[in-house]
């Protein structure tokens, strides 16, 4: 099951099934149902831990998910494409412009109103996206799916700095400075390759806590905890180091559980019909968001990765064409898990605007997601082609034209 769960698009599909089960039923006869699950509270409140479902899935469960990209960051920081300055030039800068321009386009629209939302277009949902290319894009080449990585791997990263600067409330500094104790000791003990459970996820826990007390989002402990794992082995030997099996153990537990419980509690938003899908569009906030994800995400994108080839030494990876790299900036909207958390953070949960966001969210990504494939498909089916006839001719099937007429051709 572990195997099964660590596979993208196993994961995108779990994502989607969960959202699809939150929209049918928060429009069903049983929608009351539904918001006292989400509703539903429980926890010590003396340690500020008496929060809702929906509470403890966007600051706990999610903590999991921002773990796992933590310790994907940093194996790619240290051993993976990001090592590279120059290899990795090109997507970084990418991922840099897909952050500033949808966040300008949200800003725009928004102007003098409730510009507190800018920051919801500018993620990137690494399930979803990778699922998606995994599913439309079988003969696409490999260097593809490497680049959208990347990419998504800076924009959580950029992500996780835009929700502990801009989306901090209120800072209580003991806390947060008492969270350093069992961090350090988690820290110190990962670095001596300590892998047993019962000694880390104490240490673990009492940091996401404490972390949370303080008033940073909670899933900035998962950040760091991943960020503390070392990556290489003791000896520099081969073979995989610690990070790599963390991300190997808690994979499944990020991609067949906390993201699409998220998703359960999250996405579950009241259309109301017609009149109420009107109403929710026709708002300055969901239209900024949907503008933002749709056409800020691939014009940031797009822009930002020519301007990097084009005025430095970086160039694209072997085998891309700019119309791959067109795709992948469609694909790059579909904004789901991290676009939904800052939206809550920015308006707050249940309120009309929340709502409002959380249908912009949907169908931008679902519009993203939707052109990307009509792209990438298109290309899937030209790589294929070339494939074929490579095929054909290492198996003799095709003969050279200059042979076709005789010996005298």
């Amino acid at each position: 099951m572990a195997d099964v769960l660590r596979k993208e698009t196993i994961g995108g599909a779990l994502l989607l099934s969960a959202t699809v089960v939150a929209l049918i039923w928060a429009n069903s006869a049983w929608a009351g149902r539904y918001e006292a699950l989400i509703g539903f509270r429980f926890g010590p409140s003396a340690l500020h831990l008496d929060l809702s479902l929906a509470a403890w899935s966007a600051d706990g469960l999610l903590a999991i998910f921002f773990f796992v990209a933590g310790l994907e960051l940093k194996r790619e920081f240290i051993a993976g494409d990001l090592r590279d300055p120059r290899r990795a030039a090109v997507p970084v800068a990418a991922a840099v412009g897909g952050v500033i321009v949808p966040a300008v386009v949200y800003t725009l629209v928004n102007a003098g109103g409730a510009t507190r939302g800018w920051a919801i277009p500018t993620a990137t949902d690494i399930a979803f996206a990778l699922a998606v290319l995994a599913v439309v894009g079988r003969c696409l080449p490999a260097a593809l799916r490497t680049f959208l990585l990347t990419l998504a791997v800076v924009d959580d990263l950029l992500a996780i700095l835009i929700i502990a600067v801009f989306y901090t409330a209120h800072l209580s500094v003991l806390p947060l400075a008492a969270a350093l104790l069992p961090l350090g000791a988690f820290t110190w003990l990962v670095q001596r390759r300590i892998r047993s459970w019962w000694i880390l996820l104490p240490l673990a826990v009492a940091t996401w806590a404490l972390i949370h007390a303080s008033g940073v989002h909670a899933t900035v402990a998962g950040v760091l905890l991943g960020f503390a794992v070392p990556v290489l082995r003791r000896d520099n030997s081969e073979g995989p180091g610690l990070a790599e099996h963390f991300e190997h153990r808690f994979r499944p537990l990020s991609s067949g559980l906390a993201v699409p419980v998220f998703a359960l509690m999250s996405a579950g938003v009241t259309v109301g019909g017609l009149s109420g899908l009107s109403s929710a569009l026709s708002d300055p906030i969901a239209i900024g968001v949907m503008a933002g994800l749709v056409a800020g995400k691939p014009v940031g994108i797009f822009a930002a990765t020519w301007l990097t080839a084009r005025f430095t030494r970086a160039s694209l990876a072997g085998g891309l064409a700019w119309i791959d790299v067109a795709g992948l900036a469609v694909l790059a909207g579909v904004g789901f898990t991290v676009s939904l958390l800052i939206g809550e953070l920015a308006f707050g949960a249940g309120g009309d605007r929340d709502d409002h966001v959380k249908v912009a969210v949907l169908l931008g990504s679902l519009t993203a997601a939707v052109l990307a494939s009509v792209l990438l498909r298109a290309r899937n089916r030209t790589y294929r082609r070339l494939y074929d006839a490579e095929q054909a001719d290492l198996d003799g099937d095709s003969i050279p034209d200059v042979y076709q007429n005789g010996p005298e051709a």
